[in-house]
């Protein structure tokens, strides 16, 4: 195994090698730049990178040329699509087998880089004109990051890197911290953040502090830019645009009037089904809610697409087909930006299942959430946790079942408990004053002297 993985990844470091003889070869005028410009590169779906679009967005606001680059599979944000400033490359997905299990993933993975690679460098050396800086998400660090280090050198292009997680971490909690891969990923990684960027931006200072040290040893600047939420995410205006919505949206539309009048709660979580959000404590949370004397019924809407969905269906269907879940009702759906951000600032509790993977990034929907003034309940068992939120102020950590499960009762209860409803309101409070911490003056003021944009 060991022996056919170093055979694999040679075949990619030689063919590399090959690619990069290829771009010395490129012509003089790929080597000229624009004075105020910026590719803007994320190895994902560019519709759910929302960090990456705000970039651009913030970049063109100034009058800086944009060229985004990543997967098109969903809708943008539509300032996007309307600004002249921005324009989009679509990479070409790889095929379809190899994003399919029914090969292993030692042939799989090393096939599935030679095709990104390819790609990248077709648009970042060909297709796009040069730019001043090349600003690139990680992860996904394999190869965007050494495919950014080797154009930024050929173009003389400066090379910023916003580190949101480490990929080595990502895959160690599929193939477990050993598994060579993962070993192969974390030096990988780990060498390219001390010799590639010129700069870099991390989500939390514990990041921050983290590549400063062993094993990273990253030497070159490091700005902490904590996320922000976008303008379209705002507390709620009146209780009249609350019922509109409410009475208007398919999955709540027979329950709004329960809900205005407080007799049934709405909770909302968003997720990408994916291992690092693990849905059955919420499940079992609400399980063991509902078997409470004084539970108040609960819609909890679930929003997303993501490989584990049908699993998790499957698993709430059978909760309900066995009437474990009592005033419990719930459903899934796929929003368009503007009802998902209209949806957040009408519900009463926002939950967020993010199980950071290093310990030091933190989840961009709790930042939705409090832009749109909601509070949250949220896992808690990682180092930059407190970075976001506060325990009681604009919400509450948890960590297990039992643990959220309490949260509920003691929020949610149907008693008439004036000091409940207290609590729900004082959160609320500190999520709206979350609200008034936006990504443009914060972008502003720490990105933007960078690129010599503001």
């Amino acid at each position: 195994m060991v022996y056919l993985t170093v055979v694999l990844w040679s075949t990619v470091v030689g063919l590399l090698t090959g690619l990069l003889v290829v771009l010395v070869a490129l012509p003089s005028r790929y080597v000229q730049r624009s004075p105020v410009s910026v590719q803007v590169v994320v190895l994902g779906d560019i519709g759910r990178s929302p960090r990456m679009q705000y970039h651009a967005l913030s970049i063109a606001k100034h009058g800086g040329r944009v060229d985004l680059i990543g997967y098109h599979e969903s809708a943008p944000h539509p300032d996007l699509i309307a600004n002249p400033h921005v324009k989009i490359y679509p990479l070409a997905a790889p095929p379809a087998i190899l994003r399919s299990k029914s090969i292993p993933f030692i042939i799989s993975g090393p096939l599935k880089v030679l095709w990104q690679i390819g790609t990248l460098i077709r648009v970042l050396g060909y297709t796009t004109p040069p730019a001043r800086w090349l600003l690139v998400q990680n992860p996904p660090s394999i190869p965007t990051l050494v495919i950014a280090f080797l154009i930024s050198i050929l173009r003389n292009t400066q090379l910023m890197v916003d580190w949101h997680n480490y990929g080595w971490t990502i895959l160690a909690g599929t193939k477990g911290p050993a598994h060579p891969f993962v070993q192969i990923s974390k030096a990988y990684e780990c060498v390219l953040g001390q010799v590639a960027p010129t700069a870099n931006l991390t989500v939390t200072h514990a990041m921050k502090r983290q590549l400063q040290g062993p094993p990273y040893n990253v030497t070159t600047p490091i700005l902490t830019l904590h996320d922000r939420p976008a303008s379209i995410f705002q507390p709620l205006k009146s209780q009249s645009d609350r019922q509109s919505f409410l009475e208007r949206l398919p999955e709540t539309k027979d329950v709004a009037a329960s809900i205005l009048a407080g007799q049934t709660k709405l909770i909302v979580s968003s997720t990408s089904w994916t291992p690092d959000e693990d849905f059955s404590l919420l499940l079992d949370a609400l399980e063991s809610y509902a078997e409470t004397s004084s539970s108040c019924p609960i819609i909890a809407i679930i929003t997303g697409r993501g490989p584990l969905k049908a699993f998790y269906q499957a698993r709430i269907q059978a909760l309900q087909a066995e009437g474990r879940l009592p005033n419990i009702r719930i459903l899934t759906a796929w929003l368009s930006i503007e009802d998902y951000a209209t949806l957040l600032s009408c519900a009463d509790l926002g939950i967020c299942l993010h199980m950071s993977s290093s310990g030091v990034d933190l989840p961009m929907k709790v930042v939705d959430m409090f832009g749109s003034g909601l509070p949250v309940a949220a896992y808690s068992g990682y180092e930059s946790f407190d970075e976001l939120v506060k325990e009681g102020v604009n919400g509450c950590g948890f960590e297990t079942p039992d643990e959220l499960a309490k949260i509920f009762e003691r929020l949610f209860s149907s008693d008439d408990n004036k000091a409940r409803a207290e609590e729900l309101r004082v959160l609320r409070k500190g999520a709206e004053k979350e609200s008034h911490l936006r990504w443009d003056e914060t972008w502003d003021r720490v990105v933007g002297p960078v690129l010599q944009l503001t």
